[in-house]
C-alpha cells in the first residue's frame, strides 16, 4: 500500500532514475530534484514527509557541508519532516554528525534496496507520528483555550472569587502542594483543574482520584499499582495513579475520608517520592504535583485524632478555601446563564432565556448543594420545560435546606448529615436517586451513611 510523499535530492541523474523506479511502488508521490536549490519550494508545494538528501552537490567538493546545511534548512522549515542522508562510505563520520543535527538516519551508497526501503518506511512512520503528536498538541491547546474561557465564566465576578482567582494564578506557577477546602459542590475539582491548566505541567496528565470510594483493600493497588500475580485477578502488570501522574498532577479528592492506616501509607509515598507496586519490592520514583481537597475541617480532625498532623503539613503548603454559593449571590445570575447556554446547546433546545422573576428566585435561594446543585437544577429545567423561557415554576427548590437551616448548621459535617437525612426521607431509601440528588457517587454515599450511622 502506497503511503506518503518523499523528495529525493541527488545530483546523479542515474541515481534519481533508479530510485524513482524503486520508490514509486511504495510512496504515493516521489519528487526528484537534481539540485537542492528548489528544495524549499518543493517542501512548501508538495509537503513531503521524508527527504532523502545527498551530502555533496558541487563538483570537486566532498566535505558534506552542503548536505548538513540543507538538513538544517529542512528542519527549520518543519522539524517533523524526516531527513535521511545519502552518503558514500567514506562520509559515514559526516552522516553521524548529521544525526546529531537532526537527521533521522543515513544510507550508504551503493545501497541495498531492502535496507533502503526499510529505512525510508521507518522515517515516514516517524514523520507521521510527529505530525499526529503535533495535531494532538494543537487540539489540546484549543481545548485548553476553550476550557479557560469556561473557567473565566464559572468563576463569577464577585470580589471574593476574583481574589481567589488571583491566589490560584500565583500558586499554579509553583510546584507547591495545595489543599482545597470547602463545602460539597463548590467547585473544588474545577479549581484543581485550573491549577493544573495554569501550571508548568499543563502538557502532562492530571490524574484525579476520589479517595472516598477507595476501600482499604483497593487503596495500594489503585494508587501504587501492582505486578502480575500479586493477587488473584492480577493478570498483568498495572501502573497505579501515582505513576500515571508522573511529571503531571495528582488530585486526591475527599482526602479527609482516609483511615489512619491509609494516611500512613500515603504519607510514606509523599515523603519518599516513590511507590512500590503491590507484589513487588522495587521502588519506582515519581515526580508529581499534589493537589488535595476535602469538605472537612482537617485541623479539627487532627485535634480529634482522626487525621495525622504530619500528613496535613505535607499536603497543606497552600490552602485555598472556596466560599459557598450563598456567600457570593451576585455570581448566581452569571453562572445560571452559563449553564443554561451549555445545556440548551447539549439538548438542542435552541436559544433559551430566564424570565426575570426566575433569576430573582435563583438568587434568593440558599443553594446548600452550591454550584453543583445549581448546575443540576438548570439541566433538569432545560430538559423538562415546555417553552424557551424558563419560569420560576420550572424550579422546585422547596424540598431542600433553606437559608436559615444552612446558617444554623454548626459544622459542615452536620450539614452533610442533614442533607442525607432529608434525601433519605424524600426518596424513601432509593440510593441511586439519593446519590444523584446529592451529586455524589453511591460508594461515597454508603461511606457517609456509615460515618453518620444512618440506615
Amino acid at each position: 500500500m502506497k503511503r506518503g510523499t518523499i523528495c529525493v535530492v541527488d545530483d546523479n541523474k542515474n541515481v534519481l532514475s533508479a530510485l524513482n523506479l524503486l520508490l514509486k511502488n511504495y510512496f504515493e508521490e516521489v519528487v526528484l530534484l537534481s539540485s537542492p536549490n528548489m528544495l524549499m519550494t518543493t517542501l512548501s508545494q508538495n509537503r513531503p514527509q521524508v527527504v532523502l538528501l545527498d551530502m555533496n552537490f558541487s563538483a570537486g567538493i566532498n566535505s558534506g557541508n552542503e548536505g548538513l546545511y540543507w538538513l538544517g534548512e529542512v528542519k527549520n522549515f518543519d522539524s517533523n519532516i524526516s531527513v535521511v542522508l545519502f552518503t558514500a562510505y567514506a562520509d559515514i563520520e559526516l552522516a553521524v554528525n548529521g544525526l546529531k543535527k537532526g537527521a533521522s538516519d543515513f544510507v550508504v551508497k551503493p545501497w541495498d534496496n531492502a535496507k533502503l526501503l526499510a529505512t525510508l518506511q521507518s522515517a515516514l512512520e516517524l514523520s507521521q507520528s510527529k505530525g499526529e503528536i503535533k495535531k494532538l498538541k494543537e487540539k489540546q491547546a484549543v481545548l485548553n483555550s476553550e476550557l479557560n474561557k469556561d473557567l473565566e465564566v464559572c468563576w463569577g465576578t464577585s470580589g471574593v472569587m476574583q481574589k481567589l482567582m488571583a491566589v490560584i494564578q500565583k500558586v499554579a506557577k509553583t510546584d507547591a502542594n495545595v489543599l482545597i477546602t470547602g463545602e460539597n459542590g463548590t467547585g473544588k475539582g474545577l479549581i484543581a483543574k485550573t491549577i493544573h491548566q495554569l501550571s508548568t505541567r499543563t502538557d502532562e496528565t492530571l490524574v484525579s482520584v476520589d479517595m472516598g470510594t477507595l476501600s482499604e483493600t483497593l487503596f495500594e493497588s489503585e494508587l501504587f499499582g501492582y505486578v502480575k500475580g500479586a493477587f488473584t485477578d492480577a493478570r498483568a502488570d498495572r501502573a497505579g495513579k501515582f505513576e500515571a501522574a508522573d511529571k503531571g498532577t495528582l488530585f486526591l479528592d475527599e482526602i479527609g475520608n482516609l483511615s489512619g492506616n491509609l494516611q500512613t501509607k500515603l504519607l510514606t509515598a509523599l515523603q519518599s517520592r516513590q511507590v512500590v507496586r503491590v507484589g513487588s519490592n522495587k521502588p519506582i520514583q515519581v515526580d508529581i504535583r499534589l493537589i488535595t481537597a476535602t469538605n472537612r475541617n482537617l485541623v479539627q480532625s487532627v485535634r480529634e485524632g482522626d487525621f495525622r498532623e504530619d500528613l496535613l503539613y505535607r499536603i497543606n503548603t497552600i490552602q485555598i478555601e472556596v466560599p459557598p454559593l450563598r456567600e457570593r449571590k451576585e455570581d448566581i445570575p452569571g453562572l445560571a446563564i452559563y449553564f443554561l447556554r451549555r445545556f440548551s446547546s447539549k439538548y438542542n433546545r435552541g436559544e433559551m432565556s430566564f424570565h426575570p422573576q426566575t433569576l430573582l428566585k435563583l438568587q434568593a435561594y440558599s443553594w446548600p448543594g452550591n454550584v453543583r446543585e445549581l448546575e443540576h437544577s438548570i439541566e433538569k429545567a432545560v430538559i423538562l420545560s415546555d417553552g424557551n423561557e424558563l419560569q420560576s415554576t420550572d424550579f422546585n427548590l422547596s424540598n431542600t435546606l433553606n437559608k436559615t437551616e444552612v446558617l444554623e448548621a454548626i459544622t459542615l459535617e452536620e450539614m452533610e448529615k442533614i442533607l442525607i437525612e432529608k434525601a433519605l426521607r424524600k426518596y424513601d431509601g432509593n440510593m441511586s436517586a439519593i446519590a444523584l440528588e446529592l451529586g455524589i457517587s453511591r460508594p461515597t454515599l454508603y461511606n457517609k451513611m456509615k460515618k453518620f450511622e444512618l440506615h
